[in-house]
């Protein structure tokens, strides 16, 4: 606004023609669109590899606790297990998809955390696809996993572990566990975004640490009760463990059981289940938060 001066000194105030800044659009096609919604998502995933970067504390500590359990089963019960050929080909594909189910927690602490601090809510106030915040903290986490599988599987050559089927097979192996953890990953979020703060990860613990040692991870199923192996054996894990273990050419444990016997098409599609269910929970619930 600026002033005009008349004849007898008074200020005439007048209307400054200026447009205000237009918001910005929307995209209404559907390839617009989905450029837009990709690009949000790499803005979120970025913000969140940063966090990483600027405090490294929570990806080490997860670091550290998935080469402890290696280490930890392999030199403490190792001679104590009595499985076909060598425990550490046996165990090391176990946690890898152990690690892959326990990966949840992160996810569930990061998403409430941001819910909790109202970071969330700062996200839902710019112009952004819906399923940016969602997507964006599931491709940083998957990456991170990646991460912790390469210093896994690095910890596993150290020991003695080597995978025995091939180029092909073993990218297979290493494509089904972060398929597996891509599932975990959408069930984190969905919980994340309904629980009431970070603090409620303690009654996850809860749930998600017996379905990761109720498997056939570190022991087989036909070692348990005649009740609870048929239990473990349908452990969408253990169906991952298998067929992890059949393309890495690891020994593993003969069964009657089907789920047993054919581990690959339980493995994808258990996941690929727990994707198709709560990726759009996820969305739907970032949605209706400020409802």
């Amino acid at each position: 606004m600026t002033g005009m001066t008349g004849m007898t000194g008074m200020t005439v105030p007048t209307i400054s023609t200026t447009s205000a800044p237009r918001p910005a659009e929307v995209p209404t096609t559907t390839g617009s669109r989905l450029r837009w919604a990709v690009a949000d998502a790499w803005t979120v995933t970025r913000r969140d590899l940063a966090h990483w970067a600027n405090q490294p504390g929570m990806l080490v500590a997860n670091l550290l606790f998935s080469v402890m359990v290696l280490l930890m089963f392999g030199f403490l019960f190792g001679g104590a297990m009595a499985v076909p050929g060598d425990y550490w080909e046996f165990l090391v594909p176990g946690v890898f998809a152990l690690t892959m189910v326990f990966g949840i927690e992160s996810t569930f602490t990061a998403v409430s955390t941001d819910l909790a601090r109202g970071v969330t809510d700062r996200f839902r106030s710019l112009p952004m696809a819906a399923s940016a915040v969602v997507v964006g903290r599931a491709s940083a986490d998957l990456l991170n996993s990646a991460v912790t599988l390469a210093v896994l599987v690095a910890t596993g050559l150290a020991v003695g572990w080597q995978p025995h089927g091939g180029l092909a097979p073993t990218l297979a192996a290493f494509g089904l566990l972060l398929l597996l953890r891509l599932a975990m990953l959408w069930v984190g979020i969905y919980l994340g975004l309904v629980a009431r703060g970070p603090e409620s990860v303690m009654a996850l613990q809860i749930l998600v640490w017996p379905v990761g040692f109720l498997s056939n991870a570190f022991v087989s199923p036909a070692t348990m009760p005649n009740w609870l192996g048929p239990i473990a054996e349908w452990n969408p894990l253990s169906a991952t463990v298998a067929a992890v273990r059949e393309l890495l050419g690891n020994p593993g444990w003969a069964s009657d059981s089907w789920v047993a016997a054919h581990p690959m098409l339980p493995a994808v599609l258990w996941p690929v289940l727990l994707i198709a269910v709560f990726f759009p929970l996820s969305v739907r619930r970032y949605r209706r938060l400020s409802r």
